[in-house]
C-alpha cells in the first residue's frame, strides 16, 4: 500500500498460476444464495468457489460481478467486479497452528510464495508494512511490530494508525490492538542506565554532526538501537558507537564506528549523536543488563513466549462486531489491493486478500473493506499491508493476482503450518 511514511511503489503477477487455478476449481461454484458482499451495486452476480485444503482449513473464492471495469473507472464503478479469497482456519478442526515468517533475515524482502514454500506451510498471506524502497539496504526491515518465535525484533511504533495482530499457536488465541514498547540497558555494577529506542532499526546521525568522525563529540540527540544476529549479515555501518556483547550480556568490543558481524548468541548496541558518548560511559567493560517490555490497550504486559508471532498492520477495521474503521482521504484509504487478518466470533481465524487495481478486481477502499470483513463474520479484523503486496499462496504457488507485472517481495508473512 503506497503511504507517505511506510510503503512505495507497484508490482504485480501477471497470471494466477496454473496449479493455483486448479486448486480453485471446486466443483460446487455457484451464484450465492445470501446478498453477497456489500460491494457495488445490489444487482451484481456473486459466485463463491470453495475447497477444503485440509481438516479445519478451508479456502473461498468470491468474484462479484461479471464484466471487466472501464480502466478508466476503478476507482469509481459500483459494478465491479471484485475478486476476494478468503482462508478461514478453525482451530477446533485444524492440526496445524498459524505462525509468522520473515525468511533468512529480517533486512531482507522475500516473495511471499517463497516464503510459503521454504516454511513447509500449507499456506499464507503477506503480513507487515515494512521498510521497502525508503531503505535500499534493509527493504524488509518492518515498520512497527515484528514478533516471531516469541522474539521480539521490531518494536511496535507511536503512530496512532499502528495496529498489531498478534496469535498464539499454542492456544490459537489472537490479539488484535495497540501495543506499546519499552525498553532500556543498565550496567549491572555501576547502575547506570539508558533507554533503547528503537530494535534492529538503522539508526540516524544527527544532520548537524554528520561530518563529525568522532560521534562522541557530538551535542544534538541521536538513537540508541539494539541489534541481533537475524538482523542481517552485518550491523548497520557509519558514524558512532557500537557496543557488543556476548548472550550473558557483557562487554566483548566496543568501536567508535558502527558496523560489525554478530555470531550466535551475541547482541549489539548503537548509539549516534550524543547518545553516542552516553553509551560508552555506561556500558564500560562491564555487563549490562536489557529489558524489553512489551504492554496491551490496558496496560498489561505481554510475556514474550516461543509460541507468540505477531504482524503490524495500519487501523483497526471492526472491533467487537462493530465496523470502526475511520474517515480518512488520500490514495491509502481509495481503492487499492488489500489484506486483511481477523477473528470470528467463534473463534475462527481468516486470512482474506482482495484484488485492486485492475480491471478484473477494482480492489477497495478503506471502508469497503472494512464492510467486506464485517459480511465476513469477521468479530474483529485489522488492515494488514496491501497494495502490490497484497499476495495470497498456497502451496508456494499463488492463488490471487498481485496488482503488478511480478510478485513483489515483501518483508514478512502470515503462514499456516500443519
Amino acid at each position: 500500500m503506497t503511504t507517505t511514511s511506510y510503503r512505495a511503489g507497484l508490482s504485480r503477477a501477471a497470471a494466477v498460476t496454473t496449479a493455483a487455478l486448479a486448486l480453485l476449481a471446486a466443483p460446487s461454484a455457484q451464484a450465492a444464495a445470501d446478498p453477497g458482499l456489500p460491494l457495488g451495486d445490489a444487482d451484481l452476480v456473486e459466485t463463491r468457489t470453495s475447497q477444503t485444503l485440509a481438516d479445519g482449513v478451508t479456502l473461498t473464492r468470491i468474484v462479484r460481478g461479471t464484466e471487466p471495469a472501464p480502466a478508466d473507472q476503478i476507482n469509481t464503478t459500483p459494478r465491479g467486479p471484485w475478486v476476494v479469497n478468503v482462508l478461514t482456519i478453525d482451530p477446533r478442526k485444524a492440526r496445524g497452528h498459524l505462525e509468522a515468517n520473515y525468511g533468512p533475515d529480517l533486512a531482507r524482502t522475500e516473495k511471499t510464495t517463497d516464503l510459503v514454500r521454504a516454511s513447509g506451510a500449507l499456506a499464507g498471506v503477506n503480513g507487515s508494512f515494512f521498510t521497502f524502497t525508503a531503505s535500499p539496504q534493509y527493504p524488509g526491515d518492518p515498520v512497527g511490530l515484528g514478533l516471531y518465535g516469541g522474539k521480539l525484533l521490531s518494536e511496535p511504533t507511536s503512530d496512532p494508525a499502528e495496529v498489531n495482530f498478534v496469535v498464539d499457536s499454542r492456544s490459537d488465541r489472537v490479539l488484535m490492538g495497540k501495543l506499546s514498547w519499552s525498553g532500556s540497558v543498565q550496567n549491572r555494577k555501576t547502575g547506570a542506565k539508558l533507554p533503547l529506542e528503537f530494535l534492529n532499526h538503522p539508526p540516524v546521525v544527527p544532520a548537524g554532526c554528520a561530518t563529525l568522525p568522532d560521534q562522541t563529540q557530538c551535542t544534538e540527540p541521536g538513537d540508541v538501537v539494539r541489534f541481533t544476529p537475524e538482523f542481517a549479515a552485518s550491523t548497520p555501518s557509519g558514524a558512532g558507537v557500537e557496543v557488543v556483547l556476548d548472550r550473558r550480556g557483557c562487554v566483548v568490543r566496543t568501536s567508535t564506528t558502527r558496523g560489525t558481524q554478530l555470531t550466535a548468541g551475541q547482541t549489539s548496541l548503537q548509539a549516534t549523536g550524543r547518545e553516542a558518548a552516553t553509551l560508552r560511559q555506561v556500558a564500560g567493560k562491564d555487563c549490562l543488563r536489557t529489558t524489553s517490555v512489551l504492554v496491551d490497550e490496558k496496560g498489561d504486559r505481554l510475556p514474550l513466549r516461543n509460541s507468540l508471532a505477531g504482524v503490524n498492520g495500519r487501523y483497526r477495521l471492526t472491533a467487537d462486531g462493530q465496523i470502526v474503521v475511520p474517515d480518512g482521504s488520500g490514495s491509502f484509504f481509495a481503492r487499492n489491493p488489500r489484506t486483511v487478518a481477523g477473528t470470528t466470533k467463534d473463534g475462527r481465524i481468516v486470512l482474506a486478500t482482495i484484488d485492486g487495481r485492475m480491471t478484473s478486481s477494482v480492489g477497495t477502499t478503506m471502508d469497503e473493506t472494512a464492510a467486506v470483513a464485517h459480511a465476513l463474520g469477521l468479530h474483529d479484523a485489522v488492515n494488514l499491508d496491501g497494495g502490490g503486496s497484497t499476495t495470497m499462496s498456497v502451496r508456494g504457488e499463488l492463488v490471487n493476482r498481485p496488482s503488478g507485472t511480478t510478485e513483489r517481495p515483501v518483508g514478512d508473512v502470515l503462514v499456516y503450518r500443519d
